[in-house]
């Protein structure tokens, strides 16, 4: 890489933590201004409604607890086992003579690397990559109109759990040599990621109702 793109890398890299801290300022203040809806009573009652429940003290303790536990989970990898979750072709000195065996890189990238190489043509890899975070942002709005708590929703509990395992799944494929098996099991995983989100919850709102 040029010091040019190494620049721009290091910039994105630079601000991408004060706009994830800005998305999470906006969800706390919208979940502080409005309040959430009972779960026991489910999802679709407005605004205005009694069942909604306040911010403080019941969401401000879920997610003190939830954030004190990745935390602890984070610090131990990170003080403790640093290395475990490297690979150990990234350890390798760079050699400009040498081709690597494969690209490798690190393990919170290796689903949506899978996903990036299961497409043939670069552009559309590209996309593909970029669709998978994208479509993340439309899932409040493909479960409009349904009452029934996600809780009693067996069917789409299920479908959930297939889909993290999908998404773990693909964290493997990612791991492995470009050869045609990896590159096909990593192209079925990504058409049912993409599926369950454009198809399966439409589907399953449907019957619901």
């Amino acid at each position: 890489m040029a010091n040019p793109t190494l620049n721009r890398f290091f910039s994105l890299h630079f601000t991408l933590p004060f706009v994830i801290l800005f998305v999470v300022i906006l969800h706390l203040s919208a979940l502080h201004l409005s309040g959430s809806s009972e779960p026991l009573l489910g999802g679709g009652s407005t605004l205005n409604d009694i069942n909604r429940i306040p911010f403080y003290p019941y969401f401000y303790v879920k997610d003190l607890y939830g954030f004190l536990v990745l935390l602890l989970v984070y610090s131990t990898f990170t003080l403790y086992y640093s290395n475990v979750l490297g690979h150990s072709d990234n350890y390798i000195e760079a050699n400009p003579m040498v081709t690597p065996t494969h690209i490798v890189p690190e393990w919170y990238f290796l689903p949506f690397y899978a996903m990036l190489r299961s497409i043939p043509d670069k552009l559309g890899g590209v996309l593909c990559m970029g669709a998978s975070l994208v479509i993340l942002f439309a899932l409040p709005y493909l479960s409009l109109n349904v009452a029934t708590p996600v809780k009693y929703r067996l069917v789409y509990i299920f479908f959930c759990g297939l889909l993290m395992s999908i998404f773990l799944f693909l964290g493997w494929v990612g791991a492995q040599p470009v050869e045609p098996l990896y590159v096909i099991l990593g192209s079925l995983s990504t058409v049912y990621y993409f599926l369950f989100f454009l198809f399966i919850i439409p589907l399953l709102n449907i019957l619901q109702k």
